[in-house]
């Protein structure tokens, strides 16, 4: 019988024991509705507000700086779309990079529709924007810069700290999707002067369907969500308590030594599996920036001379999940968009690169097998 092992968090990660119970519990026993004006009601509100306290904290804000969504994109959607909307009066053109992920790009798309102007700053072949790119993208009458934080693809984090000073005497307002990094590098939103940042609780091993918006006290975007007078009237729906608890006690594990600690196993899971290749003599080179301060959950690989698809259907055949380097849409294999933006429409890498992404219950033992696999699969299909 053949055994699965998952190498692919960046996507999704395995919800913690621990967030399991938390859950369970306010399910059980707190499940009224936070709005509920009677006890069943006020004991979930009281949940409700402790557990956006533990995440305010994570960021060093305040409570009330916290906005519980049902995700990162309905952040991003809400941010852009509602910063757009909010301060066209002050300029329509917004700065962000070609690396995003979809929540981002796909609503910059919508506001180009709708007459605004949208700059996407190219990235070097290790995944990095040029400060000199963004510096002379920066016009008077821009009103939004959206970087991410550190990309889903390839783990290359971004100068985030730098743009804030950029922007730090400029009407743009900032935004960071943290999707990828929350939960496991330091993010002072304060320090880096940035007004606006995405999370998403299953990237860290809490529920899926639950998320946060920070925004800086004092901008007070209008609703994107239009009904009841939930989050402050800031977000309407009934909040998803048992969801924003779990995500609290996922945030509250993750300390900053526990960070460093994964950070540094991760890093090690990539050197293993790097040594492995080479002593195979498979031939491959790595995509992105391993780097310390970057992502090092997230590992990408370009195997030279085998197809993307048939290396991940090969994989998942021996038991091992993990991610091409292209989006299936419609049953058609896209290449990615990140891997575009880094080496060009016709490099080799876009059709024959897959990600590896690593986890709080990725083991040596299964980094082990896994590069067993990967050596043998690889050999077989170019026929060594």
């Amino acid at each position: 019988m053949v055994k699965h092992i998952y190498l692919d968090n960046a996507a999704t990660t395995p919800v913690a024991p621990e967030v399991v119970d938390a859950m369970t519990l306010q399910m059980t026993h707190d499940f009224g509705n936070a709005s509920s004006t009677h006890w069943f009601g006020r004991v979930a509100a009281h949940d409700l507000a402790q557990a956006r306290h533990v995440l305010a904290q994570s960021l060093a804000v305040t409570d009330n700086e916290i906005i519980f969504t049902s995700g990162a994109t309905e952040s991003n959607n809400t941010i852009i779309v509602g910063t757009a909307l909010q301060r066209q009066h002050l300029g329509k053109h917004l700065i962000t990079t070609a690396v995003e992920h979809p929540s981002v790009l796909k609503p910059m798309k919508y506001l180009e529709s709708l007459g605004f102007e949208v700059t996407y700053l190219p990235v070097d072949e290790q995944g990095h924007i040029s400060i000199t790119d963004f510096k002379a993208a920066l016009r008077p009458d821009t009103i939004l810069v959206s970087i991410m934080a550190g990309n889903n693809e390839v783990g290359t984090r971004m100068p985030i700290e730098e743009i804030g000073t950029i922007l730090r005497d400029h009407q743009a307002w900032f935004h960071t999707d943290a999707t990828q990094a929350f939960g496991l590098i330091d993010l002072d939103v304060k320090q880096a002067n940035i007004d606006f940042l995405s999370a998403s609780a299953h990237k860290l091993n809490g529920p899926k369907g639950v998320g946060l918006l920070y925004e800086r006290k004092g901008i007070n975007l209008p609703p994107y969500l239009r009904g009841g007078e939930q989050e402050r009237d800031r977000r309407a729906g009934t909040e998803n308590v048992a969801g924003i608890v779990g995500f609290a006690q996922a945030v509250s594990m993750l300390t900053p030594e526990e960070k460093q600690r994964r950070q540094d196993k991760y890093l090690g899971f990539k050197h293993q599996i790097i040594a492995a290749l080479q002593a195979a003599k498979i031939d491959f080179e790595v995509n992105g920036d391993m780097r310390a301060g970057n992502l090092q959950h997230v590992f990408n690989l370009w195997i030279k001379g085998v197809p993307t698809d048939v290396l991940q259907m090969n994989l998942d055949i021996a038991g091992f999940a993990t991610s091409g380097g292209s989006a299936c849409t419609a049953g058609n294999v896209e290449p990615s968009h990140v891997l575009i933006a880094m080496f060009g429409k016709d490099s080799p890498r876009i059709h024959e690169s897959i990600r590896v992404s690593f986890g709080a219950y990725t083991t040596e033992a299964d980094i082990t097998a896994f590069t067993t696999a990967l050596i043998k699969i690889v050999n077989r299909l170019l026929k060594r």
